[in-house]
């Protein structure tokens, strides 16, 4: 990547303006504030008018307007006029970065390139006021919303703000507008790394803002109750000559020795773990890199060159598309009835006290904060529930994420008997039992007659049919399917399966209480494996059927790589856990025999108290050697070809999608993409399922056509 040092001041930045129309401008009105000192110090608020649901994005015209507020504020500093500026944000937000469907419309590579100059132009003249600048770090920091920051002088940060992160990986390109060169020489390069590689790929997790201060993003951190008065005196104290202490800000021998040890290490993780089909990552190491040396100057040139390159490609027309979905479909589900039908949820029943009950347990009484009981066949059981709640309510209490009044309210709240007659005032009562339908048949049956005639009965079947596990109840109507992902409190996902009989209250109320709990709902027909599970059961049993070939297990995880799933299909299935994938193999053998693999040694290898063996990052390099003899007693000799392998599972899933869409199981591929998104963290740059496959020629091979017309591509270098 080769770049040149760029005056901004000489560019014509009129072709995105067309890109204004419809943009929700934020604002930068400015208004003077007299220091304790006498110091004056002018302050900018970014303000879009509009509540905290409509975050403070950057658009073009927002940039604009920001660059002709801060050239004026540059001005009365050169005349002596004031002594600092100061810059934050309405309440709980400074901004969320930049508004991502200007950059989707960009149209060309030359205009991508125009939006990381604009923004270089813009936030970059933060530094270049002529007076110290000052962000006052108010809520959520995204993306451009921390190069502000970044941009500026000093930085103090609300202890209450939502969030703070430089997220752009997730979403198939880099820190744009300063920050893969400002933050590793702000906070060395292997912090930078951890905030602008590791944390997107990690779900995208974001920094608490006692994180980014204990970091060094931010100089200072004060309460929310008097953040601005308290950001303002502190600030005069600095313009008064007081130290700022920078810890962890790079010296000339962790450049010269640290520096590139680290990002060679970053590489190699970076292979390992997601192979070397997405490029925004690596874009942003080389970034990284070069960052250790040069000037700012410099290192604003190569974002210009790195993000034009990104938002042009492929990658990030599908993570726009990705996007999209994850903040709009799911946030109003398709099929959903009116919020109004439901029941109002006061008391949660839980039937069962195992590991998956439990988490369901701790999710409720957290999010619903309402009573929620367990029951299980005896007490010892019950007991040892309980206990794992209070424990992991005790974790979140040492962790400060509670108080100790919330933590003993939530223990409180959470009872655990044997007696299931406690049930009878419960509205919401969902199964953790056997994955079996007679014993969830029973269960359901014991409850029915105890509650009342409205209350909502729920299963966490993973695979079963909803309609037949309700076969014998009274009521089938009240029976929704409530099927979460495993580690509960982390996925995002839940598939809400409605049966021929369901209601629409029991829906309505299923949807609800899926959004209280935080999580995104997807409705789907109840068909075996509903989404998620029967696209993965395609996925471990094409890998099973390779390794019963005879090819060796590293080899099939190799040749799923190109897939981006966040692990290989044996390192899945060890995740999941191997009798739960045995049972939904067979699940989806015995529904379609003549579409899945499975193969009579998968019981006996789950029967094994170890079955593969890992290597330090996690990744599954063999079998151990009592699941080797059983394999080789059944493998063939012929290993198959990576190429093939691929293939396969790619039409394997472009023929199940059809049939998926085909047999109604969702309304439209947009909800099997977010599922696969939110369910099996299917990575943002292939835009979900359907968009990689018809990139891939796989919809092409199996039924002739597409599922996007035209296909989800990147815009062209025009």
């Amino acid at each position: 990547m080769t770049a040149t040092m760029t005056n901004y001041d000489e560019i014509d930045f009129s072709p995105i303006q067309e890109l204004t129309e419809g943009e929700v401008v934020t604002h930068s009105p400015v208004r003077d504030i007299r220091l304790p000192s006498g110091r004056l110090l002018a302050l900018i608020t970014l303000d879009n008018g509009r509540d905290h649901n409509r975050p403070n994005t950057l658009g073009p015209a927002t940039l604009t307007e920001l660059g002709e507020t801060i050239a004026a504020l540059k001005a009365r500093a050169a005349a002596g006029e004031i002594q600092a500026v100061g810059i934050t944000g309405k309440q709980y937000i400074l901004a969320a970065g930049a508004d991502l469907s200007d950059i989707s419309r960009v149209g060309s590579k030359d205009n991508a390139r125009l939006i990381a100059q604009l923004g270089h132009k813009v936030i970059g003249s933060l530094g270049d006021i002529g007076v110290p600048t000052f962000a006052f770090v108010n809520g959520l920091a995204l993306g451009g919303g921390l190069e502000i920051a970044l941009n500026s002088s000093y930085r103090t940060v609300d202890a209450s703000a939502a969030a703070i992160a430089l997220p752009e990986v997730f979403l198939g390109i880099i820190p744009g507008w300063g920050g893969a060169y400002l933050l590793p020489n702000l906070i060395g390069i292997e912090n930078a790394l951890e905030v602008v590689i590791s944390n997107p790929l990690k779900q995208n997790r974001m920094l608490k803002p006692q994180q980014a201060f204990d970091l060094g993003i931010m100089d200072a951190i004060f309460p929310a109750a008097n953040f601005l008065e308290n950001s303002l005196a502190w600030a005069d104290a600095v313009l008064g000559g007081r130290k700022v202490e920078r810890k962890n800000e790079p010296g000339k021998i962790e450049r010269l020795t640290k520096w590139p040890i680290a990002i060679k290490m970053a590489r190699g993780m970076l292979e390992s773990k997601i192979g070397t089909v997405p490029r925004s990552p690596y874009a942003a190491l080389e970034l990284l890199d070069k960052a250790k040396s040069g000037t700012k100057a410099d290192g604003f040139a190569r974002e210009d060159e790195a993000l034009a390159d990104l938002v042009s490609g492929d990658q990030f027309a599908a993570s726009m598309y990705a996007f999209d979905l994850v903040q709009k479909r799911a946030k109003r589900p398709v099929g959903a009835p009116a919020k109004e039908l439901a029941k109002k949820v006061t008391k949660v029943g839980i039937i069962g006290a195992g590991l998956m009950a439990s988490q369901f347990a701790l999710l409720f009484v957290r999010k619903l904060q309402v009573p929620v009981l367990i029951t299980d066949l005896d007490q010892a059981r019950v007991d040892k529930g309980v206990a794992y709640i209070h424990e992991e309510i005790g974790k979140l209490e040492a962790k400060g994420r509670l108080d100790a009044d919330a933590a003993n309210r939530l223990r409180a709240l959470v009872t655990g008997t044997t007696d299931k007659s406690l049930y009878a005032d419960c509205d919401f009562v969902i199964e953790a039992v056997f994955e079996e339908v007679g014993v969830k048949q029973q269960v359901f049956g014991e409850i029915e007659q105890i509650i009342a005639e409205d209350a909502i009965l729920a299963t966490n079947t993973s695979s079963l049919s909803v309609e037949e596990i309700g076969a014998k109840l009274a009521h089938p109507e009240r029976l929704v399917g409530f099927h979460f992902f495993n580690p509960v409190a982390v996925m995002p996902l839940i598939e809400i399966v409605k049966t021929p009989h369901t209601n629409e209250q029991a829906l309505a109320s299923a949807f609800v209480v899926a959004r209280n709990l935080g999580k995104n709902a997807v409705l789907t027909a109840d068909a075996t494996g509903f989404v998620v599970n029967r696209l993965l059961a395609k996925v471990m049993g094409e890998a099973a059927r390779a390794v019963y070939e005879g090819t060796p297990v590293s080899d099939v995880e190799k040749a799923f790589a190109p897939l981006g799933l966040p692990m290989g299909p044996f390192q899945l299935i060890d995740l999941v856990g191997w009798k739960v994938a045995a049972h939904v193999q067979d699940t989806m053998v015995h529904a379609f025999p003549d579409r899945f693999y499975a193969n009579d040694n998968f019981h006996r290898l789950a029967d094994l108290a170890e079955v593969v063996e890992k290597d330090k990052g996690g990744r599954v390099t063999g079998f151990t050697k009592a699941a080797e003899k059983i394999v080789k007693e059944a493998a063939g000799s012929s290993p198959t070809p990576a190429g093939e392998i691929l293939r396969r599972v790619q039409d394997g899933l472009a023929q199940e999608i059809r049939l998926m869409l085909d047999e109604d199981v969702v309304p439209e591929v947009q909800d099997i993409d977010l599922c696969l998104i939110l369910g099996a963290g299917w990575p943002f740059i292939d835009g979900g399922a359907s968009p990689y496959l018809d990139r891939e020629g796989a919809s092409e091979r199996v039924f002739g056509a597409t599922f996007h017309n035209p296909p989800i591509r990147g815009i062209e270098n025009r």
